[in-house]
């Protein structure tokens, strides 16, 4: 009869060793609030990104004003004859050796081909590319086809219709200079501009 009981203790003490003793439930932590400072640094290089975007707008359009000043200026000191415009669409542009990439102060000059183009819409020329005396005559014919594409592409790239310019390649075989020298092959590495087409009474930009 004593079993009874002390079996019943038992029992209880193993329910309240598991009550007492059993594992404490997980519980999620609550997420970490948005750092202050984080946020605000956010907010800055935020801010500091628009403002520069709009200072390079600005830096954009300032320099776009004044090429075109400086267009409008060179064209103003020709006088508004059809043959100073003339000689200004002529002006040569010129290259470093073995190169087809058009330069800075002749990217100028193209630009103010570009007046005169936009100003005259019945305007058509051509543009030949020529090359010094050094390589061979199938590589300076190939050479002289980049000049004289490179200045169409520039003046293609600033509104003109590509269908207003042809160009053609002369290679070595037109030398304006007859030295054999820097200095006169720095002068056979150009190309020349030749009007085709819509060149009477030609307007000023």
């Amino acid at each position: 009869m004593k079993r009874l009981p002390l079996l019943l203790l038992s029992g209880l003490a193993v329910a309240a060793m598991a009550a007492c003793g059993g594992k404490t439930p997980e519980t999620t932590p609550a997420p970490a609030g948005i750092n202050a400072d984080s946020a605000a640094e956010a907010d800055r290089m935020r801010a500091d990104s628009i403002a520069r975007a709009e200072r390079e707008a600005r830096e954009r359009e300032e320099a776009e004003r004044e090429r075109q000043r400086r267009i409008a200026d060179s064209l103003a000191a020709l006088g508004k004859s059809t043959e100073a415009v003339r000689t200004l669409l002529a002006t040569m542009v010129h290259f470093d050796y073995d190169k087809a990439i058009i330069r800075g102060g002749d990217a100028a000059v193209l630009d103010q081909k570009v007046a005169i183009l936009q100003a005259n819409a019945a305007l058509r020329i051509r543009i030949s590319g020529h090359c010094d005396e050094r390589g061979s005559d199938e590589y300076n014919l190939a050479l002289g086809n980049r000049r004289a594409t490179a200045a169409k592409q520039y003046v293609v790239s600033h509104g003109i219709d590509p269908s207003r310019i042809e160009t053609v390649s002369y290679g070595e075989e037109r030398p304006i200079a007859q030295g054999h020298d820097e200095e006169s092959w720095a002068q056979n590495r150009r190309d020349e501009f030749e009007i085709l087409a819509g060149g009477d009474n030609l307007k000023q930009p």
